[in-house]
């Protein structure tokens, strides 16, 4: 079981943001949400000077599209940064927005519904309620564009497209027995986010067992969370969401409209400033206005949208000479870590450079992915089948999810 998954709260959550820095051993870090893992080359930008001027000069992706900033030498400069580049429209909603998307948004073979929109609407109605800035920074957002590549992602609200315009509303992975359109979409959201909130301030007034549910984290952690949750929408809690894709990707897509999404991976989710300039560089060498459309994923890629085959050859080989990884047969593929030491005092190992010597050993991809953890903790361990190598006392063990 990996961090996220630990339920029975006892403190108050404690998630990162840009002005809420979490101390770590190597200094403090910094999370900014960028909602659907849309970020663009001015921002990019601004985030490499950054971790240059004030940081270690590394970018880490998490798993859920954001970035972080380690061992800043003054939090509140990079506050004011980020803030000016529009990465922190609302100070008091900056840790809750949480909110991930298909990267390809409607646009793949099996795209049904361009989300980019939705989770547009979705952070403003988000920003816009006062009492939402009360969610735990883990609850999670989802919006799945009809290709089930985010519905595996065990978030607590899930928006997933289905056939005929219309979509479920997952709760914590169970079907919440409401059919939902476009247009109520964030509206129901919402209202989920409110019930969620609504069940703990229910469960503080009661004594003895209800005592977890009063510092839940996620809907799952209450007891019967996504029943509860489903009954306040006016639905009724179902097993069995829509199966979830294996996400293992890079290289080229091709588009439905005759276009192609280029996808790299970002050797085990780590930036260098010079790295975020070329692919700020990358996207604005496109012919687009103002430049073309760059998402970060959950599995820690970046995804350049609505490419010319051509274009699309030249990007990939200006991001492959920064280091980053276009090819889909590369060992790269499929290999993620934690910190590890220096970064995290609990780690037992250098996870990070023990993954590398690992990946330049190999040939290709593994069948399966590879998480690479520094403790039991097991901080960034992907969902679904994943081999899990984790340091102990004694050297790595290996172990299967």
């Amino acid at each position: 079981m990996s961090i996220a998954d630990f339920s029975g709260r006892v403190r108050p959550d404690a998630c990162p943001g840009a002005l809420q820095v979490h101390e770590a051993a190597d200094g403090p870090l910094a999370r900014v949400r960028l909602p659907g893992g849309a970020v663009s080359a001015a921002q990019l930008r601004e985030l490499a000077a950054c971790a240059t001027d004030l940081g270690s000069g590394v970018i880490e992706l998490t798993s859920r599209a954001n970035v972080q900033v380690r061992g800043l030498r003054s939090a509140t400069a990079f506050a004011e940064r980020m803030a000016l580049v529009g990465l922190l429209p609302s100070p008091a909603h900056e840790r809750v927005r949480n909110i991930v998307a298909s990267p390809l948004s409607g646009r793949g073979p099996a795209g049904l519904l361009d989300t980019q929109p939705l989770v547009e609407a979705l952070d403003r109605a988000l920003c816009a309620r006062p009492r939402l800035a009360g969610l735990p920074g883990r609850f999670l957002f989802a919006l799945d564009d009809g290709s089930g590549d985010v519905v595996g992602l065990g978030a607590d609200v899930t928006f997933a497209a289905c056939a005929g315009g219309t979509a479920r509303l997952l709760l914590a992975g169970s079907d919440a027995g409401l059919s939902v359109r476009g247009e109520t979409a964030v509206s129901y959201m919402i209202a989920a986010a409110e019930a969620f909130l609504d069940e703990r301030e229910s469960a503080s007034e009661r004594d003895g067992e209800a005592q977890r549910d009063s510092t839940a984290w996620r809907i799952g952690d209450l007891e019967d969370g996504a029943a509860r949750v489903a009954a306040r929408l006016g639905g009724v809690a179902i097993d069995g969401p829509p199966s979830a894709q294996e996400v293992r990707r890079a290289g080229l897509t091709e588009q439905r409209d005759g276009r192609v999404a280029l996808e790299a991976v970002v050797p085990l989710g780590r930036l260098t400033a010079a790295q975020a300039r070329a692919i700020a560089a990358a996207a604005e060498s496109v012919p687009a206005e103002p430049s073309v459309a760059v998402r970060l994923t959950p599995w820690r890629t970046v995804v350049f949208l609505d490419l010319s085959p051509a274009d699309a050859g030249r990007v990939a080989r200006l991001l492959d000479a920064d280091g980053l990884v276009t090819d889909p047969a590369s060992p790269w593929v499929g290999v993620t870590a934690c910190t590890g030491r220096p970064g995290c005092a609990k780690s037992l190992a250098d996870v990070q450079e023990d993954a590398r010597r690992w990946v330049a050993g190999r040939s290709g991809p593994t069948e399966v992915p590879v998480h690479w953890a520094g403790c039991e903790r097991r901080c960034g361990l992907p969902r679904g089948q994943v081999v899990q190598m984790v340091a102990t006392a004694d050297g790595y063990q290996e172990r299967q999810q």
